[in-house]
């Protein structure tokens, strides 16, 4: 529920033309100098295949910049782009010296920031870091990251001067550097490229030994035309080096986000692996050289002289236009995309085919496997078989996944763990069921645990949609609706694609498939269901075709044929979905469980209804990605499903979660995109705390200490006292963020909400209700707001 205002001045005006078909640019690599202070004997610009950098000036101009920045902002208004990431690269960035950094941090950023929120990046070795350029980095809000390979001995087997001295010991004054309290929050992670020779265990050492925030370890790039050094046919030395690595991390309590191994983990778990070095995410990045050329990756430049360039620059083509060139629809071409050989792989959705650079081979182009193809496999299916740590029967969350989602965050990999942790919550409770289920039901269950294993990623997709726990909850309380569990395990066929058959109960007229809609079904006999047929058992005889049951000719209805090609006829109703931002959420305006919210949920909506939600939504992502920008990834990553309340008669806010149903938000229609950007951060905070507070007590379950708190006259349980100042935290944040912007009015919010948010936090810590990990949460939420302005 909101408490308090959130009306804010609406948004600037701004007329956007209708997208392109296809995926939009969403990071552009800008090669701000193009040499560098060290001669890393792997280094893919200077080393490898492609020596083009020798043709090209050595820093990116004024004018060069201008243009930049003009086709970024562009491409961002093009698409109604909420963020876009702006990484400085070289060579080594640094060498541009603070004034002509200044000079182009203040040019992009003019451009761009009016259109979309910039995620600053910079890539550098860190050894010309300074106060001074932290100071201007802090300025504009660049995050840093650094290239580390480990250890001094296995740093300088590779990055060293042209002299052939070891850059180790001024890499790691820079990083000191960004341990500093004042600059701490521009360290962004270390990358290191692995060399096999170096031991895996004192590599690992090494790099946490510095603190990051997150570690990215690359595998050198290669070809088939030039093999990975160390490897030979039959033997997979990079991935028994990575396996070590991973197997200490488990054991560590995962301590520090690793990109590859996270990325793995979370496709497994159906997410985005957010890299284009596994998973089958369409390539988003586009590289702009020092002379102002379009490139491809870098990584490109492994394959041959030239292998990267498009031919095309900033001053006279546009984004949208290098988008269309054959080389980059390849990179966005998906599975489709890939070898043969790939795609009839049983972990090719988990790989993706590898890096694309890493494909190539003379004759046959980016047609082929990775030359790291055994490697990626073996990786893949020793991590699955590894143990995963476990307490209480729940999965834990690393310390820094606690730490980021008390401070007020959770990035998308925050949002992975939570979300693993609700989905082995819902499979405990369909075991639950299951052990009481009914005859159909119980028949069903069994093929739950084959599909388990052939199409996991089907299993995940049903298992995790918010209201299976919600009904699964109930069924568990008053034994209601056992059959349920079968209609579960027919989305599951479905999702699949799967030809098994599972019969299944209409309840008042109906079979609602759990993330795949309902069926009327037109006799109260059971009904068979598979992959691609309806067919009835009962009055109807057995094998009944589709059309008879629904009543017309079987077709594919819109929407479906994406999740497991379904055939049914018309009378099927898809779950009704929205496109926002590049994510599809789904418009629960039928689940018999939905209504689980603190007010009622509407019902069905009209098609009308719905391009109005779709409208009111891509609004608010728009406001938060000015207002709430460091939310929003995360926040795009847990809500799956919208559930349309119904309004207040007196037009009061409405919005509500339900910790029984993680994933989705209640929220009745508003037109105010911002008003509707608040109560989406506000019902995202009490997801992110209710997943949390299902792994552990912050709160003394014994204890009867209220709370008072400023948003209400009453004192509070120390639980509910804790939940409102989680979400007045975010809340707080936006009117912070809109009070920069002079928003009307949002300084008095900022202020009312901050105190709100404190007070509570402090009245919280000075009783006697919070347990130790309680007390560690709240002073996350403390520490947030020490870094504000009062």
């Amino acid at each position: 529920m909101i408490s308090g205002p959130v009306t804010s001045p609406p948004s600037s005006p701004s007329s956007r033309t209708h997208p392109r078909p296809g995926t939009p640019l969403r990071q552009f690599v800008l090669k701000v100098h193009g040499l560098c202070n060290l001669a890393c004997d792997h280094c893919y610009v200077y080393e490898l295949a492609d020596q083009t950098w020798r043709d090209k000036p050595a820093f990116m101009a004024p004018g060069t910049v201008r243009h930049a920045a003009a086709r970024i902002a562009e491409h961002a208004a093009e698409h109604s782009l909420g963020a876009v990431g702006i990484v400085l690269h070289g060579g080594e960035p640094l060498l541009m010296g603070a004034p002509r950094l200044r000079e182009t941090l203040t040019v992009l950023d003019a451009a761009i920031a009016p259109v979309a929120w910039i995620d600053w990046r910079m890539q550098t070795n860190g050894i010309l870091l300074t106060d001074e350029i932290g100071e201007l980095l802090l300025e504009f809000g660049v995050k840093v990251g650094v290239s580390l390979d480990g250890d001094r001995e296995a740093n300088d087997r590779h990055r060293r001067y042209r002299h052939g001295g070891g850059s180790h010991p001024e890499t790691l004054r820079g990083l000191a550097l960004l341990r500093k309290p004042r600059f701490r929050e521009l360290y962004a992670g270390l990358l290191c490229t692995i060399d096999v020779r170096n031991d895996p265990i004192a590599v690992y050492e090494a790099l946490l030994a510095q603190e990051p925030p997150h570690v990215d370890l690359l595998l050198p790039h290669a070809t088939w035309d030039e093999p990975p050094p160390y490897a030979q046919p039959g033997t997979t030395p990079y991935a028994d080096w990575l396996l070590r690595v991973h197997d200490r991390w488990l054991a560590d309590g995962r301590p520090v986000p690793i990109r590859s191994f996270d990325a793995l983990h979370t496709i497994a778990r159906g997410g985005r692996s957010e890299t284009e070095a596994v998973g089958v995410d369409r390539g988003i990045v586009a590289v702009i050289e020092t002379d102002g050329t379009w490139e491809q990756p870098d990584s490109m430049k492994v394959a041959f002289h030239g292998a990267a360039g498009t031919g095309r620059d900033v001053v006279t083509t546009s984004a949208d236009e290098l988008l269309d060139l054959p080389a980059m629809r390849h990179r966005q071409s998906g599975l489709a995309g890939l070898s043969a050989t790939c795609r009839a792989c049983p972990v090719v959705a988990r790989c993706g085919g590898g890096l694309y650079a890493h494909r190539y081979r003379t004759g046959s182009g980016f047609d082929n496997p990775s030359v790291y193809c055994a490697d990626l496999k073996g990786l893949i299916t020793s991590m699955d078989s590894a143990p995963q740590p476990v307490g209480n029967g729940l999965p834990v969350l690393p310390d820094w996944v606690f730490d980021e989602l008390a401070s007020g965050g959770g990035g998308p990999l925050a949002i992975a763990y939570l979300t693993a942790a609700q989905e082995s919550i819902t499979r405990a409770l369909l075991v639950a069921v299951a052990g009481h289920a009914d005859e159909t039901a119980a028949r069903a269950w069994p093929l739950l645990a084959d599909l388990d294993k052939q199409s996991p990623a089907a299993v995940r997709a049903v298992v995790t949609h918010p209201f299976v726990r919600t009904w699964a909850v109930q069924c568990l309380r008053d034994g209601h609706d056992t059959a349920r569990l079968a209609d579960v395990v027919a989305a599951v066929v479905i999702a699949a694609g799967t030809d098994a058959q599972v019969e299944v109960t209409p309840r008042n007229g109906q079979i609602h498939l759990p993330s795949i809609g309902t069926l009327t079904a037109p006799t109260p006999a059971n009904v068979m269901i598979t992959s691609r047929a309806l067919t009835a058992t009962g009055p109807l005889a057995a094998g009944t075709p589709a059309e008879t049951l629904a009543g017309t000719s079987a077709q594919t209805p819109p929407g479906v044929a994406g999740v497991g090609g379904v055939v049914v006829g018309s009378g099927f109703a898809p779950v009704r979905t929205v496109e926002v931002d590049g994510r599809v959420l789904r418009l629960e305006d039928a689940d018999p469980y939905r209504d689980c919210h603190e007010w009622p949920a509407t019902g069905p909506l009209t098609d009308g209804d719905a391009e109005a939600w779709a409208t009111s939504l891509t609004a608010a992502w728009r406001e938060l990605s000015l207002d709430a920008p460091e939310q929003l990834a995360g926040l795009g990553e847990l809500v799956t499903v919208v559930t349309p309340l119904v309004a207040a008669a007196d037009g009061t806010l409405r919005s509500a979660t339900s910790q029984q149903a993680f994933g989705a938000l209640g929220i009745a229609a508003t037109d105010d995109p911002a008003a509707l950007a608040v109560m989406l951060v506000h019902e995202f905070q009490h997801a992110k705390l209710g997943a949390v507070l299902d792994l552990y007590d912050l709160v003394d379950p014994d204890s009867a200490d209220p709370v008072t708190v400023g948003w209400r006259p009453d004192a509070r349980p120390a639980e509910l006292a804790l939940q409102g100042t989680y979400a007045h935290l975010a809340v707080a944040d936006i009117w912070r963020r809109r009070a920069l912007r002079s928003a009307p009015g949002a300084a008095g919010y900022y202020t009312m909400y901050r105190d709100w948010t404190l007070h509570a936090a402090d009245a919280l810590r000075n009783g006697t209700a919070l347990t130790e990990r309680g007390r560690r949460f709240v002073d996350g939420i403390a520490a947030t707001i020490a870094r504000w302005p009062k």
